[in-house]
């Protein structure tokens, strides 16, 4: 087995390499492999320069994540990275592959860097709600200058290799063997006698705007990167790049980083980090059931929804076959997606060429016979019970041995869908999220005889497709729309209490939300929510206020943006919301129709109706085994719902807070508002009244 960190010499050059798959983190066994080489290469008189390269498809990636949890061993980064960098002859980093966060930090502790094309280098720390804290602060902006570190380190986007040698982060790119070309490139170095340059005896390109550009961007973080505290954190830490000399600098980051690692918004996001990687694992499915292959889809509906879905195929390079009952739809289909691509090509995202193997990907027809040869076929219509099983037992008579037939529904339930097929075992949601070829979630809902291979072949094709496959039982809208049921009951209740749309949604949007729920009704269809709830009209509760307003603007075709106004006005031609005094004055007055106590609740009440309800709904679904994970959950909610991830989703939210504050809080509403509504879960009141929490709650099931 070779060592983790070894070191050879090829000539007068020694060459340090990791090899620590599967992606080279800086773990404390790498940091002391490091450590060791750079310690016995001190004051060896026979090497003249030192390269440091990684074996395997990338450079150092970035840091231990797990570390975050246990606290970080000896030897720290900062004293590898000194050690490296107080090298008396020239180090040169071999970067290739994805260099990112510490590992990009070690590259540039180096004195010289040469990537190979393809490379990818950045500091996405603030995705962690974290900074760059192995002295990427300090170092970045000498080595780039001020502005171009600060839009590295707050944007988190990597840049290409030719845009590391532009910034000055490169000092060369080579498309040919990396190894040969840094041997030559420090050969060079000595040849020229060019010594070490070290990053921290540089200044600060545009530090004499230090002020100006740092309030700038303060002001900049405050819009796009509302309630959140590490981007503030990391101006405080670059700006001492310019104010202090390296080593306070170094120290004062060190005290920031650690400030923000042990911050909710820091564990929130690692939470989050950790529960995407967490949601492929399905209790029960053994580890040995293989996917079955897809090489073939085809799509039922050539709608907004199917022709987003047949994107996301044909973009992963699989063959795509789109059905419709009337050949105008089909026309109308691919032109919209054909206008999708153009648009990425326009944008510079796509290049001409990929459009066209794409769209050479997708076909149409009309006769159920052409979707015989697919691997998996995908139901995209609108909601309707009996047009879903018509549909499908169509599919059950074409569809090949071994074929899944999944569906897109929301909110139906699947298992009388798989009823009408003698295939039960091959059927399964896969509810797409609107724009399917945009949003990352893909809810993966397993019936009642679903088998294990179909389950895992579904996970398969969210990878395959980027998606994030969230695997969950059959209930009335799954995980995320049967939990939007209870919020969306709140904030349409509380404009029957008095409240304004525009002072519901602002709370839910101050609070964090990408937008609020009566805003995301105007933007998706009023009637899409109302019409559901009528095909449901004998289970829903006897209340004449459950949905009222809803119910209102859709007998008045006020149905949201795509008839110009619903719970807002889209008058002008950029369709920004306005408020609606006609909307508000008749759901006030309804309200008091139906004898709502116009209580008119303020921000924090909103706020916590419409998330508690959320969450006490969450505890159920956990309860009845609909979702697998707490943090699940939490990957539904942040994916999929705007739910702002700086706060890690309901559950871990709802443990922030505090069950038992939670549970005390649902109590007080069920003395002042509709008790039918507030009745808490019994896991929550278990939890809460144990003094536990869901993390816990889901670390003990899972033992």
């Amino acid at each position: 087995m070779s060592e983790t960190v070894s070191c050879t010499n090829r000539g007068d050059i020694a060459v340090v390499s990791v090899d620590s798959p599967p992606v080279n983190a800086m773990t404390r066994e790498v940091r002391a492999g490091l450590k060791r080489s750079f310690e016995a290469l001190r004051g060896n008189k026979d090497v003249k320069a030192i390269v440091l390269a990684c074996a395997g498809k990338t450079f150092l990636s970035g840091g231990d994540m797990r570390e975050f949890e246990t606290g970080v061993q000896d030897p720290g980064y900062h004293e590898v990275l000194r050690l490296i960098e107080d090298s008396a002859v020239p180090v040169v980093a071999a970067v290739h592959g994805t260099v990112m966060g510490g590992g990009l930090e070690t590259a540039i502790a180096c004195h010289y860097r040469i990537a190979s094309e393809g490379t990818r280098l950045g500091l996405p720390e603030l995705t962690l709600g974290i900074i760059p804290g192995a002295g990427g602060t300090q170092r970045m902006p000498r080595l780039i200058g001020l502005e171009p570190a600060l839009d590295m380190m707050l944007s988190g986007k990597p840049l290409t290799a030719a845009q590391a040698k532009d910034a000055g982060l490169a000092d060369i790119v080579t498309s040919g063997d990396l190894i040969d070309a840094a041997l030559a490139y420090a050969r060079d170095l000595v040849a020229r006698g060019a010594g070490p340059r070290r990053t921290r005896d540089r200044r600060v390109a545009g530090g004499e705007k230090v002020a100006e550009v740092i309030a700038a961007r303060r002001a900049q973080v405050a819009k796009t990167m509302r309630n959140r505290n590490s981007p503030n954190v990391l101006l405080d830490a670059v700006e001492a790049s310019v104010s202090r000399n390296f080593d306070d600098g170094i120290a004062f980051e060190r005290g920031l980083s650690i400030q923000v690692e042990r911050a909710t918004e820091g564990r929130a996001l690692r939470h989050l980090f950790f529960a995407e990687r967490e949601v492929s694992r399905i209790p029960g499915v053994r580890a040995d059931v293989k996917a079955r292959p897809v090489r073939q889809v085809g799509i039922v509906g050539a709608g907004t929804m199917g022709g987003g879905i047949s994107m996301c195929f044909a973009n992963a390079g699989i063959q795509v076959v789109i059905l419709d009952t009337r050949q105008e739809n089909l026309d109308r289909g691919l032109a919209t997606v054909r206008k999708n691509y153009e648009r990425s090509v326009a944008r510079g995202s796509l290049k001409a060429e990929e459009r066209e193997q794409s769209l050479g990907l997708i076909t149409t027809t009309l006769d159920y016979a052409a979707l015989g040869t697919a691997d998996v076929i995908i139901e995209a219509v609108f909601e309707n019970m009996a047009l879903k099983k018509e549909i499908f037992a169509k599919l059950d008579a074409i569809a090949k041995p071994g074929a899944i037939l999944a569906t897109n529904t929301s909110t139906l339930d699947i298992d009388e869908i798989a009823a009408v097929t003698k295939r039960p075992q091959d059927i399964i949601g896969l509810h797409f999220f609107s724009p399917a070829n945009v949003m990352r979630l893909l809810e993966i809902v397993r019936c009642t005889k679903t088998a294990s291979d179909v389950v895992v072949t579904a996970l398969d094709i969210a990878k395959t497709i980027k998606k994030l496959g969230v695997v969950a039982k059959v209930c009335y809208g799954f995980i995320g729309n049967r939990m939007m049921d209870p919020y969306g009951r709140e904030a349409e209740h509380c404009v029957l209490e008095g409240a304004t749309p525009e002072e519901v949604d602002s709370a839910l949007e101050n609070w964090g939300m990408a937008m609020g729920i009566l805003a995301v009704y105007d933007m998706a269809g009023i009637d899409i929510g109302h019409l559901t709830r009528v095909e449901r009209a004998a289970l829903l509760p006897k209340d004449p206020g459950f949905y009222r307003p809803s119910a209102m603007l859709t007998e008045r075709g006020w149905l949201g943006q795509k008839a110009g106004r619903g719970y807002y006005r889209y008058d002008g031609a950029d369709r920004k919301r306005t408020p609606d005094p006609e909307v508000v004055a008749m759901l006030h007055e309804e309200g008091r129709r139906l004898n709502v106590v116009q209580r008119k609740p303020g921000r924090e009440e909103i706020q916590q109706r419409c998330l508690y309800a959320m969450i006490n709904e969450g505890a159920r679904l956990l309860e009845e085994g609909v979702a697998l994970r707490a943090s699940d959950i939490d990957v539904v909610y942040t994916a999929g719902y705007g739910f702002p991830r700086y706060r890690g989703g309901p559950m871990f939210h709802a443990d922030t807070v505090g069950l038992r504050a939670i549970y005390d809080r649902i109590l007080e509403f069920q003395k002042i508002l509709d008790p039918q509504y507030w009745q808490p879960a019994p896991l929550l009141k278990q939890l809460a009244l144990a003094g536990s929490s869901f993390a816990r709650h889901q670390a003990e099931q899972l033992r």
